[in-house]
């Protein structure tokens, strides 16, 4: 198994927890090479130092388009392309829309939304000049079905969806054998809940999560994706813990 993950190069964002540090650790162990970015660069040296070789790393703030560049930019002059990026940075901040929280509006729709279209327009040129390569964005259940005080999030997750299958079908089109994947996680055991700032949809969205499931497990469908034959793409995989219902 893993036979067309050895040596693959592989940039993940958000790399620093939940999915993003799980994916990175178990690609270690099948042999890629990667390059990680996020924006706590401590704990990035922390992934680095217990991984200790074929990685990179990059202070990265997916809303600020430059360190997307540079963080592709890296793994091409590191290792002279790019086989697969990994857009895992999000917040899943909650509030109701009347509750006008601007400034957290604009924040999830720039890490969520933004962080992908900038990691999208970086990395494809040089995938479209290999001939070969894999766009991998983290969307949500969130991306299928909507909730109360969930709005802006869901819309960005959606969002996800939506350019993540414009970007199958233009590639498609070009012939470019550039393959995507959706990835929709249901409830996972990761930090997103500490952005949640009121008090009283945390609460709700905790009794969600009481049977969340570890991102190991969100990690090796990632792995089976990457695995499968570059003439075949897993365009979208759907991961709840059993007992979730919505």
């Amino acid at each position: 198994m893993a036979q067309n993950i050895k040596d693959k190069v592989i940039v993940i964002t958000g790399a620093t927890s939940g999915i993003g540090e799980a994916s990175a650790q178990l690609l270690h162990e099948k042999g890629a090479k990667l390059v990680l970015g996020a924006r706590r660069i401590e704990k990035l040296e922390t992934v680095q130092s217990d991984l200790k070789d074929r990685v990179v790393i990059q202070k990265t703030d997916v809303t600020k388009p430059e360190e997307v560049e540079s963080l592709i930019q890296l793994a091409l002059s590191e290792y002279g392309r790019i086989d697969v990026l990994i857009n895992n940075a999000g917040l899943m901040p909650q509030s109701f829309l009347g509750d006008n929280q601007i400034e957290e509006w604009n924040q999830t729709i720039d890490v969520n939304l933004k962080g992908v279209l900038y990691g999208i327009g970086a990395a494809v040129p040089a995938m479209r000049e290999n001939k070969s390569g894999h766009i991998i964005n983290i969307a949500s259940i969130a991306g299928h079905q909507v909730n109360p005080g969930g709005a802006v999030y869901c819309a960005t997750k959606y969002g996800v969806r939506a350019l993540t299958e414009a970007l199958r079908q233009e590639e498609a089109i070009l012939g470019t054998n550039i393959r995507t994947t959706i990835v929709s996680p249901g409830a996972i055991d990761t930090e997103l809940l500490d952005h949640i700032t009121n008090d009283e949809l945390k609460e709700g969205m905790a009794s969600v999560y009481e049977d969340a499931i570890k991102p190991e497990e969100i990690a090796q469908t990632i792995v089976t994706a990457i695995d499968t034959d570059e003439s075949t793409a897993i365009n979208e995989l759907v991961i709840r813990p059993t007992r979730q219902i919505p």
